[in-house]
């Protein structure tokens, strides 16, 4: 039996993650820290999961060190995800961003410190967007790091402190870098279900500048199953390391719009264009090969049919997102002084 601690889990990918382990291990106890934030939801908890003895859920906010200490003090493995996780947001306002995702994973770590001789594994959720427009085709875990937006920086930032307390206090940190992913229960701020219920309310699909920009994308079920590897990996194939996880192929944006409007018999001329945004990245596409050769981990979801799930459960569950309407997009001041909606 394990006792595993997930920051975040409430939100898109953590509870993805969350009901993935929940299932495949049926003898481990699982407690949950969350801020319930306008991306976290209780209704992404699945009831046979609220009503186990195995789950525990715990309202607070990861900056709060008292209550990040006293749970890991108790704790075999930690995931983190909680962050403030949009680009476009933290242009508009990127305070939150860096309180969150810097001084929030800095009490993780110094929890996971103070209990090292209890807590077998640390999991630090980072992001693909630390390294900026991609230098190469695809990129490894050596790329530079250029973050291009205040999230970005909050990330790389957060990135690094994780790899400094390994480095300096021996943590058993793993650092995971999921490039774009995508799938049930996503807030409706992100690309891909942004699309899709615009289609459903009969609105324009609006896409940034020409939609050439390139995306790596995979499925959150694929993102799932490596922080599973992950987790139960011989400690010393994995601490202190880096891990990349993706399709290893970009997609333009234009081209997921395209698929959305055609799969759902949405006419064309619905889709639109707006200014690109501040901090815009044109390419990212993933090198995995690492962690395909040490753990033999391999994304398995095709993209359009991920996609077409992805989009039945938006069709299926208005009750569950109509809430977050209001959310999708937020003013951006652009270079030449203009505010637009984004």
């Amino acid at each position: 039996m394990k006792k595993v601690f997930i920051t975040g889990a409430a939100g898109f990918i953590g509870s993805n993650v969350l009901e993935y382990l929940f299932k495949k291990h049926p003898d481990y106890e699982f407690t949950v820290l969350d801020a319930l934030t306008y991306a976290g939801n209780l209704k992404n908890f699945p009831d046979e999961i609220k009503d186990s003895s195995r789950f525990k859920f715990i309202y607070g906010d990861i900056t709060n060190a008292e209550v990040v200490d006293s749970i890991i003090s108790d704790t075999d493995i930690v995931i983190h995800f909680a962050a403030e996780t949009h680009v476009t947001r933290s242009i508009y306002d990127n305070k939150k961003f860096f309180e969150t995702d810097v001084l929030g994973t800095q009490a993780i770590a110094n929890a996971v410190y103070h209990h090292k001789k209890r807590v077998e594994r640390f999991i630090h959720i980072s992001t693909c967007e630390v390294y900026g427009a991609g230098m190469t085709k695809t990129m490894d875990e050596s790329h530079l790091l250029n973050p291009h937006s205040p999230y970005a920086a909050a990330k790389a930032g957060a990135d690094r402190l994780v790899y400094s307390y390994y480095v300096t206090y021996d943590i058993p940190a793993v650092i995971v870098r999921p490039f774009n992913i995508y799938g049930p229960r996503q807030h409706l701020e992100k690309a891909i279900p942004r699309f899709v219920t615009s289609v459903i309310l009969d609105e324009p699909v609006t896409v940034h500048g020409d939609g050439k920009s390139e995306r790596d994308y995979m499925h959150v079920s694929d993102v799932a199953a490596a922080i599973d590897l992950l987790m139960h990996a011989p400690i010393s194939k994995v601490k202190g390391e880096v891990f990349n996880i993706g399709s290893g192929a970009g997609i333009s944006i234009l081209s997921i719009a395209d698929k959305i409007v055609k799969y759902m018999k949405a006419p064309k001329s619905q889709i639109s264009f707006v200014k690109d945004r501040p901090g815009q990245v044109s390419t990212f596409a993933c090198n995995y090969s690492k962690i395909k050769k040490l753990l033999g981990w391999s994304p398995k979801k095709n993209f359009d049919e991920g996609l077409a799930e992805t989009i039945e459960w938006y069709k299926n569950n208005k009750n569950i997102w109509e809430q977050q309407i209001w959310l999708r997009s937020v003013p951006i001041t652009l270079p030449d002084g203009t505010v637009e909606k984004h």
